[in-house]
């Protein structure tokens, strides 16, 4: 990467991709400084401004990491300055090409950082609208919505209507990994409150099926079976 980047002929993909490499590498600063130096040649490129929000979100999740339980009030500013910074260039990039699918995505989640769960909706609503080429873009869609549903809307019901959505896809990817155990969590949940709760042990069977271990799918199910039967005969019998 250096030796491509000695070359004075270096053009602006070159820059771009060092920077990419650079950011995950950590090293922030000199990703940006790549940046900005392809950003002079082609100041309207979408992926060029999605990377220095990227970038720009790396520096505030390092501030929030590393002044978690003393932050100054620099450092709160610091945190509101980049997150403006973030929203600015993602906002950008999904301007100058309204079909950037990963900058939607980047872009809502930003907005719940920022308190504004309207401009969320509003942005994950026409990403959910689109058609990914990726089948694991759309997974990453339903998994960052289903996540906001559960703890910014406060609606299980829809939150996990669309973990289901990402896991339905079949699709191995990190996304569905994430959705399956966000299922998990919310059928352990569901179970510790009320022990007889058959959505409860219908999603917890539905994980352990999905992670391949049968005998404790099966057992779940048929408990969910018992509980199904139980509230059909409560019904007929009446009061």
């Amino acid at each position: 990467m250096e030796e491509a980047l000695a070359h004075t002929s270096s053009q602006t993909y070159v820059f771009r991709y060092a920077a990419m490499f650079f950011r995950r590498q950590g090293r922030v600063d000199e990703a940006l400084k790549y940046l900005k130096m392809a950003l002079k040649a082609t100041p309207s490129s979408a992926i060029l401004h999605h990377q220095i929000g990227l970038c720009y979100r790396e520096q505030m999740i390092q501030i929030k990491k590393t002044t978690h339980m003393q932050p100054t009030e620099q450092d709160r500013d610091n945190v509101d300055r980049l997150v403006q910074l973030v929203i600015f260039h993602f906002e950008y990039a999904v301007k100058q090409k309204p079909t950037f699918e990963f900058a939607y995505i980047h872009l809502a989640r930003m907005y719940i950082t920022a308190g504004d769960h309207e401009k969320a909706e509003d942005t994950f609503q026409k990403v959910l609208c689109m058609t990914p080429a990726r089948e694991h873009i759309l997974q990453d869609i339903h998994f960052h919505y289903g996540q906001f549903q559960q703890f910014q809307k406060k609606s299980e019901v829809d939150a996990i209507t669309h973990y289901l959505k990402a896991i339905k896809i079949g699709k191995d990817s990190y996304a569905r990994d994430k959705s399956i155990n966000a299922l998990k969590q919310l059928a352990s949940k569901k179970l510790k409150t009320n022990a007889f709760d058959l959505e409860g042990w219908s999603l917890q069977g539905l994980v352990h099926r999905l992670k391949g271990e049968l005998k404790e799918a099966l057992e779940c199910y048929e408990q969910a079976l018992r509980l199904a039967a139980d509230c059909d005969n409560k019904v007929a019998c009446g009061p």
